[in-house]
């Protein structure tokens, strides 16, 4: 594992950068007033609702609810994960990332030439299996099935397939030249070690698809039997480099072809999306031996509008489907789109697109179930609805799923077909909501319509203006008023204080944590409040929670039986009795 990025340098790193010109070189920003506007490059969009605010070196997206920093920027367009993306914006800046020891550990960390280093012999390793296809023995055998295949060597080239030989010591061979080496093959998993100590190759007489990251760097490796025998496929195990929940086969190729998508098709193999790829279906990537997780699905909703999701008709596939539809319920905001294929049984994208040809292939895209079809045809399939008990049943694991789709439309949308499925009225099925949820669904309203808890106020008011926080002194006594989000708000009111901040400089500090969403949604609140009358609005909110706090010490003390109110414990109280009359 690389050595950790130090936080002050990913906070020096937001400060420098200027969100303006990192969203410039990417999207065409106009000015208004004092921010920028422009149609918003994570949905489609005909009026401008995405707007850039250089004060508070934040973005947000009012139409998909898109935000954030810089950093989050660079992700969200490049499609990069959290490293990557501190790598990419410190280097349009002309900086080096340095990296940390490994926290506690006692191990240090592994420095940027090691990690390329890693990257060099993955891209060697890569070469040498496409070279093989070209000297093997086994070239008339390998590259026969490849015709076979109806594979062109246009495309074999475009995705670097190649071959492992049958030798148990190939790999070993050619890159474990020293002690050193050998251990590098290991990490990566390139070879492998019996129980007795013996070193051979991972992958052996069997078809090479390198697997690439966002950025084009070899990972990992998909590697397919030729002729019979198990496994069929056999993936590279998780490594340093290699993380299978976080990779898509065909994604960085996909990418080279298309700036812009309006679709991408998630398939289940390799052999899949290069043959659709040779069919001119260059839109198709695969997941690595999973369900599509949340950060592929994440990943692709940043590349297009609309996900289709191409499975085999089988219980396996069908499985991997639903899977996939639980990932994306809290990705699904307005604007995005899943759908899904389920092809004849015995069939799959690599047999249909060879006998149908693209046209064919795209006729049945074109008419995938859509995502409310497919969640209720997959929740009804075992439930009879003539019955109370299969109601019950319907309502009891349709309304939890139904409650973690981001979009308010798809919500309404899934709660309607639920109640036409019940022969209810959706109302009706309101009453049916448990206390808790219409709790969480009222706080959403309120925080929406700008009527928050102080607490929150204060904190939304400090996330947005981090200069508040040097307006009035920190009080640590507040850290024990009996208020939700207090020690929240401690920490914010600590951190704006010490320091001058912008509002992505303090959210920065919150990545990773259990707060960060309500921060981030805080961040793009209308609080309503006119400029002027922020510090005065800011300074009585405050003065609220100190309020708050008089009283609740006030009855801490006067609760305390005779002989626990020491003199120290009584002049408290007259100062705190004192204070409130003051007040």
């Amino acid at each position: 594992m690389a050595g950790l990025i130090p936080k002050d340098f990913i906070q020096d790193l937001i400060a420098r950068a200027d969100i303006v010109s990192v969203v410039e070189t990417r999207v065409r920003l106009k000015k208004a007033g004092r921010n920028y506007q422009a149609c918003c490059p994570f949905h489609n969009e005909k009026s401008p609702s995405f707007t850039v605010a250089p004060d508070k070196q934040f973005y947000h997206c009012f139409g998909c609810g898109a935000h954030g920093n810089a950093l989050d920027f660079v992700m969200e367009y490049d499609g990069l994960d959290f490293p990557d993306a501190v790598e990419e914006l410190a280097a349009s800046m002309g900086l080096e990332v340095p990296r940390e020891t490994r926290g506690g550990s006692g191990k240090p960390g592994r420095d940027k030439s090691e990690i390329e280093d890693d990257f060099q012999l993955m891209e060697q390793c890569a070469r040498f299996f496409a070279k093989q296809l070209k000297t093997s023995s086994e070239r008339e055998r390998v590259v026969g099935y490849l015709k076979n295949r109806g594979l062109s060597g246009e495309v074999v080239r475009d995705f670097g397939i190649g071959y492992a030989p049958e030798a148990w010591d190939a790999i070993l061979r050619e890159f474990g030249t020293s002690k050193e080496r050998q251990q590098q093959l290991l990490a990566l998993k390139m070879i492998t070690e019996s129980e007795r100590g013996k070193r051979f190759d991972f992958f052996r007489d069997r078809i090479m698809f390198p697997i690439r990251d966002r950025r084009g760097r070899v990972v990992g490796f998909g590697g397919r039997v030729l002729d019979k025998g198990e496994p069929k496929y056999l993936n590279s195990p998780e490594t340093r480099l290699f993380h299978k929940g976080r990779e898509l086969y065909g994604f960085y190729e996909m990418k080279q072809k298309h700036r812009e998508l309006e679709r991408v098709i998630i398939v289940e193999g390799y052999m899949d999306v290069v043959a659709l790829a040779q069919y001119g279906v260059t839109n198709a990537v695969a997941a690595l031996g999973t369900a599509a997780t949340s950060e592929h699905l994440q990943l692709l909703f940043r590349q297009a509008k609309q996900i289709v999701c191409c499975f085999d008709g089988d219980r396996a596939g069908r499985d991997a489907a639903w899977r996939a539809l639980e990932n994306a319920l809290p990705l699904l905001r307005d604007g995005t789109d899943l759908r899904f294929l389920f092809l004849p049984d015995g069939e799959d994208p690599d047999t249909i697109v060879r006998a149908e040809k693209a046209e064919g292939f795209q006729k049945r895209v074109e008419k995938a179930m859509s995502f409310r079809d497919y969640f209720f045809d997959h929740i009804t399939a075992e439930l009879d609805l003539r019955t109370d008990a299969g109601k019950s049943t319907l309502v009891a694991t349709a309304r939890p799923l139904i409650q973690q789709v981001a979009s308010e439309f798809y919500r309404s949308l899934l709660m309607e077909e639920l109640a036409k499925k019940l022969s209810r009225t959706v109302p009706e099925l309101e009453k049916l909501v448990p206390h808790q949820a219409r709790s969480d669904a009222n706080a959403s309203r309120a925080q929406k319509n700008g009527s928050l808890s102080p607490v929150a106020r204060a904190i939304g008011l400090l996330v947005q203006y981090p200069q508040l926080g040097q307006l009035v002194p920190v009080h640590q006594e507040l850290e024990r008023l009996q208020l939700e989000g207090m020690k929240v708000f401690m920490g914010l009111h600590r951190q704006t204080a010490a320091q001058k901040l912008t509002t992505a400089q303090v959210l920065e500090a919150w990545r990773g944590t259990k707060f960060e969403p309500h921060l981030r949604r805080l961040a793009s609140w209308e609080h309503q409040v006119l400029e002027e009358n922020l510090e005065q609005e800011f300074s009585e909110t405050y003065m609220f929670l100190i309020d708050r706090y008089l009283e609740q010490r006030y009855e801490e003390l006067k609760a305390l039986p005779a002989s626990e109110m020491t003199k120290a414990r009584l002049q408290e109280l007259n100062e705190l009795i004192r204070m409130m009359k003051r007040n």
